[in-house]
């Protein structure tokens, strides 16, 4: 996990201070050193904050092929580099890294080399032969990158805040913030910087000040899955044992684990030493530590149980915030947030967490409501999600079309322009027939985007490089090429073949058999209407006498408590905290 910035221009090197201090401001993403260089024609400057995971030997960033000048800022982990460098030909000698193997296979077949690499990424590269900056990302947005374009120069960082220093940024409130809690697409609340999308790639010409911008993968292009279920349990099989192992580090390392299906099979495929969970008193629903004790027994690891309260909260929110660069909607930030302090305080690096079998493998309720209608929901007994299945009802004859059945579960505010329904309604378009696949393609178009960036910066701000084992390329588009009936057959039970996999494994039925999804969601909502409501209100209320129009109607918003599934008031405060953060940086 590091960090990277930098700018380039005419008069780039003229600017070295500032790059500097801008790579300065992300020091957390990378305690290792943060060293920035200049382009061998003076018109790029990188910086690269560095956590040394592979070799704590190594040298830091930015990286410098002599022969051809190009220079490199890498943030991530490619976990294929030595089978790859083999493959191309590329030597990497003792105390090299990945970062090499991407910087000569750059050198030796360009931008295409992007498609061999198996990881998370976020890169930028500056070619003096062509006086061109490179930036790009990987395939599902683990690593974010930021851009800008301002006075015919392009500057660029892991954190949006870094850009806001570079210059001034006024916020702005998207619309998607108040419909799913979250800017969508590449935009961000600070007006003329964006988020790189992800799989693009970015070049931009400095003489010229041209820029384009162009798609490297699409998971949509993949081919659809030829075989029947036992074929397809056997391949997933095959490439879950393969694929999951290559993702622990050498070093010793934390897992956050919930006591559900997917951090509970990558317990006994990766057998960490250390398992973190969260729990909540009194939260009995939201308790999963007894079947995480059981895991942690089974595979003979640690297991270490953060227990949040009230006053955590209150005393961790602006760090948090400050972390999170904007807000962002996911039920679980909190309990992310406590679990990657106490995995800090316990002197690792490397944690591993679960993303990505819900999105792909339809582990979602909202995915069974869709595909099976919400009748069909509430007869396999999970009740509790009446609410959510009520926005789905409809009078008799007057069916929802599956992208305004989409919508209707993901808004969780007005869509009045309806920008949400359209953003649905194209990627369930990209997936042809197959609803299953659109609706995956769906929650990586809506989302998806929190709960990856969020995982992604909570960890950066105390120096953990974060991995999601199930984002590997092989397990993402074997699961996005099988068909429906393999990913969910009984609408309270998705997942199927994961479940499978590990009933097959050997994993308690408890976790294989569960039919409600907990994970690490917390009770902050409740408690925002009960002992931390005249906090909440005060917090909102005092933000509310210095924030812009543009984010009075959120905060308004938050004044009224809401139900059990509404995060109205949670969001209000997370924009209140961040809107005072953003000042206390605008003063200083």
């Amino acid at each position: 996990m590091c960090g990277i910035a930098g700018l380039a221009g005419p008069d780039a090197v003229r600017h070295r201070t500032t790059v500097m201090t801008m790579g300065v401001s992300q020091h957390h993403r990378g305690p290792d050193g943060t060293v920035h260089a200049s382009s061998s024609d003076r018109r790029a400057v990188l910086a690269m904050n560095t956590l040394l995971i592979v070799d704590p030997l190594a040298r830091p960033g930015p990286y410098l092929d002599r022969a051809s000048g190009l220079l490199l800022a890498f943030n991530g982990e490619i976990y294929n580099f030595r089978e790859q460098a083999k493959a191309w030909g590329i030597p990497i000698a003792e105390r090299e890294t990945d970062a090499h193997l991407v910087l000569r296979a750059w050198v030796k077949i360009g931008p295409a080399c992007l498609d061999g690499l198996d990881g998370m990424f976020a890169l930028a590269l500056y070619d003096p032969r062509t006086g061109k900056l490179f930036l790009a990302r990987d395939r599902l947005g683990e690593k974010p990158l930021y851009w800008r374009l301002d006075g015919g120069r392009l500057a660029f960082a892991s954190e949006v805040t870094t850009l806001t220093g570079y210059g001034p940024a006024p916020l702005v409130l998207r619309p998607e913030m108040l419909a799913i809690e979250t800017p969508v697409g590449v935009e961000t609340p600070f007006q003329g910087i964006q988020l790189l999308a992800p799989a693009t790639l970015l070049s931009f010409d400095v003489a010229s000040g041209s820029l384009e911008q162009a798609t490297w993968w699409r998971l949509e292009d993949r081919e659809p899955f030829e075989g029947d279920y036992t074929k397809a349990l056997a391949c997933m099989s095959v490439v879950l044992a393969e694929q999951i192992p290559l993702r622990a580090p050498a070093c010793d390392f934390a897992l956050l684990l919930s006591g559900g299906l997917d951090s509970s099979l990558l317990a006994y495929l990766m057998r960490p030493p250390i398992c973190i969970t969260v729990r909540y008193r009194g939260q009995d629903r939201l308790d999963e530590s007894r079947i995480a004790a059981r895991i942690a027994h089974d595979i003979g690891a640690e297991l270490v149980v953060v227990e949040p309260g009230t006053a955590d909260f209150a005393t961790v929110l602006p760090h948090m915030m400050s972390a999170l660069d904007y807000p962002m909607g996911n039920a679980s930030t909190f309990s992310e947030y406590m679990a990657y302090r106490k995995i800090s305080d316990l002197g690792i690096r490397v944690v591993i967490g679960g993303l990505g079998p819900d999105e792909l493998l339809m582990g979602y309720v909202r995915h069974a409501l869709v595909l099976f209608g919400p009748d069909a929901v509430l007869k396999a007994g999970l009740n509790a999600y009446q609410p959510l299945a009520a926005k789905l009802m409809h009078p008799a004859g007057q069916e929802l079309e599956p992208a305004g059945a989409v919508t209707r579960l993901v808004l969780r505010g007005p869509d009045p322009d309806g920008r949400i329904h359209d953003l649905v309604a194209d990627a369930m378009g990209r997936a042809g027939r197959d609803l299953a696949r659109g609706l995956t393609l769906s929650d990586l178009a809506t989302a998806w985007r929190p709960l990856v960036m969020t995982s992604d910066k909570l960890a950066s701000a105390y120096a953990l490089e974060r991995r999601s084992p199930y984002l590997a390329r092989k397990l993402v588009e074997l699961s996005y090429r099988l068909p429906v009936e393999c990913k969910i057959a009984d609408p309270a039970a998705g997942k199927r073949i994961l479940r499978d996999a590990a009933k097959a494994l050997g994993l308690p039925s408890e976790v294989w058999g569960s039919r409600d999804k907990v994970g690490f969601g917390s009770p902050v909502p409740t408690w925002l209407n009960g002992p931390l409501a005249a906090w909440a209100d005060a917090q909102i209320q005092f933000a509310l006498t210095e924030a812009p129009s543009t984010l009075r109607p959120l905060l308004v918003g938050g004044l009224k408590s809401g139900g059990r599934f509404d995060r109205t008031r949670m969001q209000a405060l997370l924009t209140a905290a961040w809107f005072s953060d953003q000042t206390i940086r605008a003063a200083s």
